[in-house]
Parts: C-alpha cells; sequence; structure tokens
C-alpha cells in the first residue's frame, strides 16, 4: 500500500517540538529499566488454534532518533513503552511490562502469590506468570485483584486461575463493588460500536513501522487472545477498608467515577508500595476514550489524587500503576501525583470558566493552554488522552453536543450536508483542488475537511479518496497523540483499501456469561428494530429455568419492557421457559428449539426474534 514521506510542514513542525520540549530530562530513561530481571523470550504469544496472541518483538524498530514520519515526543514514549520483561518494583513486588496494553504485577505473600490486574487475554497473562515463576519460583496464586472495570485488567484472568480453584476457596478474586456490572455493560451494550471505533484506536490493522502502528501511548497495542472473567469473592466497598490476604496487609482507598465508572487504589504499608490503579499514569488520560465511552469526570478524578496525597504520600517508597513504569522516593512521589492531580483539576476548572465565557468546546480546545509545570511534565503530556479532546468532553459532559448556536440546532447529517456543501463550492474536482492547495500549504485540517465532504458526497471519486487519505497520513505523521495516530491512518487504509472490520472483539462468551438476568433483557431491548416492531403487540412470560426467576416481558410501540414478577399464564400469550445460557444462544442467533419450552403460542417467540437486528462490527467510519 503506498505510503508517503513526511511533507516539509511535518518536518518543520517535528524538529519546532523537539526544540520546545526537555529532551534533557531523561529520568525516565533510567526508571524503565530499573529492576529488570529477564525478558519474555522468544517474545511470541499463540493461542490454541495456532494463531498469535501477542508479539513482543513487532515494535523492536523503535530504537535510536525519531524518523520524519513520527512526532519525536511520541517516539520518544514509543521507546519506553515498548520495553518487555519482568521487572522488580520494590523485594516482593514484580510486574510484568510490554505483554499486553497493560502491566500485570505480582504480590509475594506468606505462601503464594496475589496477581494484579491480569492483562485482556488468557494467553499473555498466562505467558507473564510463566515468567514471573522462572525467576521467582512457582509459587500458587492465592488471589487475583482488579483495581476496575476495563477489560485489560481482569481479561486474562482464566489463564492464571480457574473457575474450579476459585469455587473451592483457594483463591480470592478481588475487585471494587460494581465491578462486574460495569465490565460487561461496557461491553456489551455498545460493545460492537465501541469494538469497530476500537480497531482505528490502537491501530489493529495496521503495519507496524515508522509510516505505521508506533503504539497507543499508553501501551503499545491489545492482544487478540481470549478474554474471560471471573465474579468477585471480595468486593471492596469502602476507603480504608483493610484486607490481609495470605499474610499481606492491603489498604484500599475507592475511586469511582474517575478512569473507571468501578475503581480503587490500594497501599501494601509492610512495603511502602501504592498501586493507583490507571488514574495517576505517565501521560495525560482519556476524559473521553476515542473509541467511545461514558464522559469521566475530571473533577473527582482530582479529588481522588488529592485523597491519595493525603492518605498515603508519606507512607509510599513507590507508586505503581497498571501502565508504564514506577516511580520511586517519596519527594518524586508527591511531586509525580501532584502534577498528574493538577492536570485533571486545571482541566476541569479552565474548561468550566471558558465555557461561562460563553466558549464552545472546539473554541476551548484552540485556546486553552497548560502552565508550564504541566507542558514541560513528560508524565503530562498527551500521548493518550489529548488536551483537544479532553476539553470537549468536559464540555460535553457539562452542557451536551449543542454549543447554543440555533444554526447548529438542527444540521444535515453529513451525507446530505456534504452534498450541499460541494455543490455550493462548484462540484467534487473543485472541492479536491482546493483541498490540494490546502494541502501544499501545509495545512492538513482544512485539506481533510474539504475532503471529507468530497467522499461524504461522492465515495467512489478516486482523487479525493486519495488525497484524503494522503492529508490523513500527514496529520498522523505530526500526531504525539498515539491514539491519534492510529485513526488517521486507519481511516488512510480503509480510504485506499477495504474496510478491515472489528479485527478484534471484547464480547467474549466468558463475558457475556455474566449478564444478569436484567442486563440480558437490556441487550434484547437496545437490538428491537424500532419501526419493524410497531406494529407487534407480544406479552409472554420468561422464567429462567436456572435461577429460579420470572419476568412478563411484552413488546408493545417497538419497546421491549420486562418486569420482574410470578408467571401469570392467563393473562400472557406465552409462557417461555429456559435456562440463561440458552436464552443468549436464542439472541445471538441459535433459533433451535433444543432447550427451549414454550407453553401457549409459539408464534410469540418467533415474532420477537424476527424483530431483532444485530449490531454491525463493519459499519463504515471514514466513508458514508
Amino acid at each position: 500500500m503506498k505510503q508517503n514521506e513526511a511533507t516539509e510542514a511535518i518536518r518543520a513542525q517535528q524538529r519546532e517540538l523537539a526544540a520546545s520540549l526537555p529532551f534533557d530530562d531523561t529520568r525516565d530513561l533510567g526508571a524503565t529499566d530499573r529492576g529488570f530481571i529477564a525478558a519474555f523470550e522468544p517474545g511470541v504469544v499463540h493461542r490454541d488454534d495456532g494463531a498469535e496472541a501477542w508479539d513482543a518483538n513487532e515494535f523492536a524498530f523503535i530504537t535510536g532518533d525519531a524518523p520524519d514520519t513520527v512526532n519525536p515526543s511520541l517516539w520518544r514514549q514509543s521507546t519506553l513503552v515498548s520495553k518487555q520483561g519482568l521487572y522488580e518494583v520494590v523485594e516482593g513486588i514484580y510486574q510484568v511490562r510490554g505483554l499486553d496494553l497493560s502491566n500485570i504485577s505480582f504480590v509475594e505473600g506468606d505462601t503464594g502469590v496475589i496477581v494484579i490486574d491480569p492483562l485482556i487475554s488468557k494467553e499473555t497473562a498466562a505467558a507473564a506468570l510463566g515468567l514471573y515463576r522462572a525467576h521467582r519460583g512457582d509459587r500458587p496464586v492465592v488471589a487475583v485483584i482488579s483495581t476496575h472495570s476495563h477489560i485489560d485488567h481482569f481479561g486474562g484472568v482464566l489463564g492464571i486461575v480457574s473457575h474450579e480453584e476459585v469455587h473451592a476457596g483457594g483463591v480470592q478474586v478481588i475487585a471494587p463493588v460494581g465491578f462486574v456490572g460495569e465490565a460487561v455493560a461496557e461491553n456489551v451494550y455498545a460493545g460492537t460500536a465501541m469494538a469497530r471505533r476500537a480497531g482505528y484506536m490502537y491501530g489493529a490493522a495496521l503495519e507496524r513501522g515508522p509510516r505505521g502502528a508506533v503504539g497507543a501511548g499508553l501501551g503499545q497495542s491489545t492482544s487478540t487472545g481470549t478474554p474471560g472473567i471471573l465474579v468477585p469473592t471480595l468486593e471492596i466497598r469502602t476507603t480504608g477498608e483493610t484486607h490481609v490476604i495470605d499474610g499481606v496487609e492491603i489498604e484500599f482507598q475507592m475511586a469511582p467515577g474517575t478512569e473507571a465508572p468501578a475503581e480503587m487504589h490500594f497501599l501494601f504499608p509492610q512495603r511502602r508500595a501504592l498501586c493507583m490503579a490507571e488514574n495517576a499514569t505517565h501521560n495525560l488520560h482519556n476524559l473521553l476514550t476515542l473509541r467511545g465511552a461514558l464522559v469521566r469526570d475530571p473533577h473527582v478524578w482530582s479529588k481522588y489524587l488529592t485523597e491519595a496525597i493525603e492518605r498515603f504520600g508519606d507512607r509510599a517508597d513507590v507508586v505503581f500503576a497498571s501502565h508504564h513504569w514506577p516511580t520511586w522516593g517519596g519527594d518524586e512521589i508527591r511531586e509525580f501525583l501532584g502534577l498528574q492531580r493538577d492536570l485533571y483539576a486545571y482541566l476541569h476548572d479552565q474548561t468550566l470558566r471558558m465555557l461561562n465565557q460563553g466558549l464552545t468546546g472546539a473554541e476551548i480546545a484552540e485556546e486553552i493552554q497548560l502552565p508550564p509545570a504541566l507542558e514541560n511534565a513528560w508524565h503530562a503530556r498527551g500521548y493518550y488522552g489529548a488536551v483537544s479532546h479532553n476539553v470537549k468532553a468536559i464540555y460535553q459532559r457539562y452542557m451536551g453536543w449543542f454549543d447554543g448556536n440555533p444554526a447548529r440546532l438542527w444540521p444535515h447529517p453529513p451525507q446530505p450536508l456534504a452534498e450541499r456543501y460541494v455543490a455550493a463550492i462548484g462540484g467534487v474536482d473543485r472541492v479536491v483542488e482546493l483541498a490540494q492547495a490546502a494541502y501544499d500549504a501545509g495545512d492538513f485540517r482544512w485539506a481533510a475537511t474539504l475532503l471529507d465532504h468530497a467522499v461524504f458526497a461522492d465515495r467512489d471519486h478516486a482523487a479525493a479518496r486519495a488525497l484524503y487519505a494522503d492529508a490523513l497520513e500527514q496529520l498522523a505523521y505530526g500526531s504525539e497523540n498515539g491514539t491519534w495516530r492510529n485513526f488517521y491512518l486507519s481511516g488512510a487504509t480503509e480510504l485506499r483499501g477495504e474496510n478491515f472490520g472489528t479485527p478484534t472483539t471484547t464480547a467474549a462468551p466468558e463475558i457475556l456469561a455474566q449478564l444478569t438476568p436484567e442486563q440480558l433483557l437490556d441487550s434484547i431491548a437496545i437490538s428491537v428494530d424500532g419501526p419493524s416492531a410497531w406494529d407487534l403487540d407480544l406479552a409472554f412470560d420468561l422464567a429462567f429455568s436456572d435461577l429460579d426467576r420470572n419476568f412478563r416481558v411484552t413488546l408493545r410501540n417497538g419497546v421491549f419492557v420486562y418486569v420482574e414478577k410470578s408467571a401469570d399464564p392467563g393473562s400472557a400469550q406465552a409462557t417461555l421457559t429456559l435456562a440463561k445460557p440458552r436464552l443468549l444462544a436464542l439472541v445471538g442467533g441459535d433459533h433451535g428449539s433444543e432447550g427451549v419450552s414454550i407453553d401457549g403460542d409459539a408464534g410469540v417467540l418467533e415474532q420477537l426474534l424476527s424483530a431483532l437486528q444485530k449490531g454491525d462490527p463493519s459499519f463504515d467510519i471514514v466513508l458514508p
């Protein structure tokens, strides 16, 4: 596939940025190597079917000075994050880094080991555990802690322990209250759309190289193995709650509504080690991730960081997280956590100040400036979250999508809007001519805007698609943010070729199996094709044979409603009895009758299933 050199405009931008940042501050270079024990060799993890789940070598090209096609600041971050292996944090606490998007940590107890955040896939988690055991002994796993409800912090748990070990009482599974509900909901309700966009965000279909994917800032990429989940045996509910696990004391701090809806920090007092989950890492994090999610609250995020400083700051000699590398030393920890706190607080407070002056989210994103202490702190740079899209997220959180201008209250959707703009400008060829002039002048943002309209007016216009891809490529080369780079390059990839769909999905059977009956019924409700169900009038009882729970279900006016109540055959068209896994299979497309008992009108189930519409994992993003 055709790839271009960086233009002179981008090369000049790279040189200017390199001259403005403190590249002489090399402390992180030493920190990423500190405590190194051994690398994972030969570096490739396979699934049971033989396919690769992870290749730790695919980013081995990231060495030396930044090429012209990669932002020098992002290249520095990727150089640090691409390092992999087993590391000692302090005596008794170890991390395996670089075997997935996240880190996995091992805390040694009296008889075994406590595992923190077992990655995305069981294959990478098992490989990390094997690396740890090869150098620290074959210690049994006595507990697994998930710091929060994102899949890169629990998905690989079945590579660490089994259902049987947990059920037998030999392993505790510890997580913050609400963990399962939040984890399942995020990967199911809007899972199809999030997974499709995540393919762009993490560059799943991109070639690895100086003109392709170089990492996502928070980590290099996501593994493609088998995710799962285990229900906690111990839910942490209150700040100050303390537990002793295998002789290891752990003091917890709740931090809900921060980087994840269910999240917590915790201190190991005996080791003077503080785990900050994903709320204090070596970059600016997302307040609204580009794959899509609920907007996070930077105000409470900063408050919980303040609380962590006050509660733990004088009792920790090292702070580590579920991404990146630790920070050692009391003064360094307080500076690090303080600047991280100030980063989220500043973005929140200044966005609110400026929106109250009448600025829109887009205007604030262009105008806001970080103070020098934050601008020059490497760990506050926007490698994963960006000041620009985080400010817009804060505006969205408080003000919504509408900026108050009545002309923008009812705009045309993208395609008819594009058709009107293109016609007003003088046709697609004229739009491409103007975009070429913008491209040649180094104004790639304007070129991309023009060409977005061009391809939405005529998706098969070859010149428009080619130049649009070229413009996105240049924007990628200049981007400091890893996920922005991946989005730009993924768009260019699809413009130059075919839709690559969703390379990695998170709605795995193990996760779907944890849906509560209510969540499962909610997932049915959001799958109803409303217009096709307008004339349906269904009322039936649904009995879960494996849970001893019953629901009255109706479908009227295209709305699926359920209420838990005792079965009432006299007022129902039918009673449907089946186990929860069988209903999951029905909704997934297995419409066989095995395992399904229907008393009454069997056509009710057929009518319901005919009204359901699956999500499209290959919907277009960069094209109409």
